[in-house]
Parts: C-alpha cells; sequence; structure tokens
C-alpha cells in the first residue's frame, strides 16, 4: 500500500463508525484495525496483540537511529448512546454508539502510521490502540498488566481528543492540566427504619442525608483555594419505600472533578471528615467508597508541552489555540502521570456535545490532523 489518501480516511473512519463497541469488547473494531495495519507497509513494523488485554493492539515503528521511543496513543471504544445522526453510515450496533468521536481518533493515528511505515522514522515510534477510555480503565489496566516493557515501553506519550466548538483540524492545547481528574462516589447511611408515628425508635436516615448533602457542599467553597478548580456533584440519591415509613437506609451517588491529583486526593479526605462526622451526629453507619476509576488528571508535561506549542504556533498551516482546562475526564491521564508526555485537542467544528447522540465531527479535520501531528512527531526526532 502506498500513502492513505484523504478519501481513503474518511472511508475508514466511516467503517469504524458503523462498528462501535464497548469497552473491553471491541473485537470487530480490533479485527478491522489489525486489517488495516497488515495491509501497510511491514518493513519497519512490528505489531503486537498482548494477551493481558487482547483488544490491544501495540505497534512498533522500528526507526534509523532511535535515540528513544515515542508512543502515540488512541482510544478504540464507544458509548451506549442510541445514534440520532441519520448518516447514511450510521452506527449498525443499536444502542451504542463513536458520541466522543473515537472513530477520528483511530482514523488519525493510521494515518500517522501509515506515513510511518512509508518513511522510517529517525527514533522508534509505538502506536498504543487503547481498548476501554470510557469505562474499566484500559490505560490503567495496560500499565498495571505490564503491557509497557522492554522495547514496548515508551520515553514519552502523545494523545489527542476531539473538541466539536474548535473548527475542523484546528489544534488546541495548554501548559498544566488538560482535562480534570475523577473520583466517583457512593455513600451509604445505615440507620433503623420504622413507622413515621414513632421517630424516637428509628433512626432516620433521609434527615441525616440532608445534613450530610448541605455539609458537603462546603468543601468546595471553604477547602478548596478559589483561584482553583474543584466539583462535587451529587447527581443521584434513593431512600424509602413509602411516606409513612422512616427509612433505615439511604444512598447518595456523585463524582469530584479536580484539576491536580493532589486536589483530588485533598477533597477525597474531606469528605471523608464530613461523612465521619455526620455519623457520629446521627448515631449511624456512614459508608464512603471512592473509586477513581483510572481517571487521573491529564497533566501535561511541561518540557514536552512547550515545545508542542512552539511547534504548533510556528506553522502557518495549523490553526492553533491555546485552551482552557476541561472538568471532564480522560483515561489518558493515567498514562501521563507514569510517562511524560502531551495530551491536546483536534477540532472537529460541530454544533453537538461529546457524548451526544447528534454528534458528527467535520471530516476535513482528519487530514489536517494527521498532517499538524506528523509534522510535530518528525521535529521531536530532530530535537
Amino acid at each position: 500500500m502506498t500513502l492513505l489518501t484523504e478519501q481513503d480516511l474518511i472511508k475508514i473512519r466511516r467503517h469504524l463508525h458503523q462498528i462501535p463497541e464497548l469497552a473491553l469488547h471491541e473485537v470487530q473494531t480490533h479485527d478491522y484495525l489489525l486489517q488495516v495495519i497488515e495491509s501497510f507497509k511491514q518493513y519497519y513494523l512490528e505489531i503486537r496483540v498482548p494477551e493481558q488485554l487482547p483488544t490491544a493492539i501495540l505497534v512498533l515503528v522500528k526507526g534509523k537511529k532511535p535515540r528513544r521511543t515515542i508512543g502515540y496513543r488512541t482510544d478504540i471504544d464507544a458509548l451506549p448512546v442510541e445514534e440520532k445522526t441519520g448518516l447514511p453510515f450510521s452506527s449498525k450496533h443499536p444502542g451504542v454508539m463513536h458520541a466522543c468521536g473515537h472513530d477520528v481518533h483511530m482514523t488519525v493515528a493510521l494515518g500517522l502510521l501509515n506515513y510511518f511505515s512509508e518513511n522510517q522514522p529517525q527514533d522508534n515510534l509505538l502506536f498504543f490502540f487503547q481498548p476501554a477510555e470510557e469505562s474499566e480503565s484500559g490505560g490503567k489496566q495496560a500499565y498495571e498488566k505490564g503491557i509497557f516493557e522492554d522495547k514496548w515501553k515508551p520515553d514519552e506519550f502523545y494523545g489527542l481528543h476531539n473538541n466539536p466548538a474548535l473548527l475542523a483540524g484546528a489544534i488546541g492545547c495548554r501548559m498544566g492540566t488538560l482535562f480534570a481528574g475523577t473520583t466517583e462516589v457512593n455513600i451509604d447511611l445505615i440507620g433503623k427504619s420504622g413507622h413515621a408515628a414513632f421517630p424516637q425508635n428509628a433512626n432516620d436516615t433521609v434527615v441525616a442525608m440532608a445534613s450530610l448533602i448541605m455539609q458537603i457542599q462546603t468543601i468546595i467553597s471553604r477547602s478548596i483555594d478559589p483561584i482553583q478548580s474543584g466539583v462535587i456533584t451529587l447527581g443521584k440519591v434513593d431512600a424509602g419505600t413509602i411516606r409513612n415509613v422512616i427509612a433505615g437506609h439511604a444512598r447518595i451517588e456523585g463524582t469530584i472533578r479536580g484539576l491536580t491529583q493532589k486536589m483530588i486526593l485533598n477533597i477525597d479526605h474531606r469528605l471523608q471528615d464530613v461523612c465521619d462526622g455526620v455519623a457520629r451526629s446521627f448515631n449511624m453507619d456512614v459508608k464512603l467508597n471512592l473509586n477513581q476509576g483510572g481517571y487521573w488528571p491529564v497533566e501535561n508535561n511541561p518540557d514536552l508541552t512547550r515545545s508542542f506549542i512552539k511547534y504548533m504556533k510556528k506553522q502557518p498551516d495549523v490553526n492553533f489555540i491555546e485552551t482552557e482546562p476541561a472538568m471532564t475526564g480522560e483515561d489518558f491521564g493515567y498514562l501521563l502521570a507514569k510517562f511524560p508526555g502531551v495530551m491536546f485537542w483536534l477540532g472537529v467544528n460541530d454544533d453537538s456535545q461529546l457524548h451526544s447522540a447528534t454528534l458528527t465531527p467535520d471530516e476535513k479535520s482528519i487530514q489536517r490532523g494527521v498532517d499538524a501531528i506528523k509534522g510535530f512527531l518528525i521535529y521531536r526526532m530532530e530535537n
């Protein structure tokens, strides 16, 4: 195969869009990616499917005179969303859609890999097609299962996420945190149920839950530096079965967002303190379960980010934008906590938001993304 054209890339993206699969079930996607990768020239390529994570794919492109191994990651899973775009290449899998644009991510990665299969790079390049970004913490699983060992270990890692708010092909990035880290919160309050007419014989978890919710709201306003950003959202509460029975159990579910792992841990600790205080005040058990789920903050490496931004700003064909941090989570944060690297935005110019059933990325972004990132990787290998 020769170099993929823009139309080839669009065709690949549309095929991927039709076969979305959920975390750790990306079997069709995996097989199609392998088919495309194996159609490239194989002189410089070594392909590995790790048995520890069988829907993942690693491709090592051997450099001419490698001084380092530069990693590039793309996510490959989809979301449990029923597509409503009306496109002729809509999802063929009911209730599943590439509503976060991972089909675009994969296509850009394939375009880069195709180029370097035809043009041997100076350094080694490691392409990581990662399953389970949306759930199941695929990046964390890959690291903990020892996938990045020996020659498969990158010295630095790069990855993109598409952004509907930016013009097609624009590159966005910033120093510091790009995506917030997240902690999923589950709180169970265990008291004693009883008749509504005899509250003295029960221990009302609804009253305790109301007090707990109000106290939790003070964590951000009184425990976090107002110059920084943190969020606690309690999105689901559940208690009771009928109006005249005092509830003996209540449950709160929510999420914490923060721009640094230190901030998130601080919020976690304050939340535990508040839960312990309510338990003592109301003489009941308050069980707090915090699940970080692999979503660490995406904290860009200062030196590598500075170099990335400097390069992109100098390119006449690149529309570079310095962006603000986003409170959404991204699994790549865990890998950036283990390897220095940079995550950045690729504009796809759409009115719909990420995770929307109507997300329709502008396909002109694909070739523009390949060109901009290819240029940066070549620049990085020369410096």
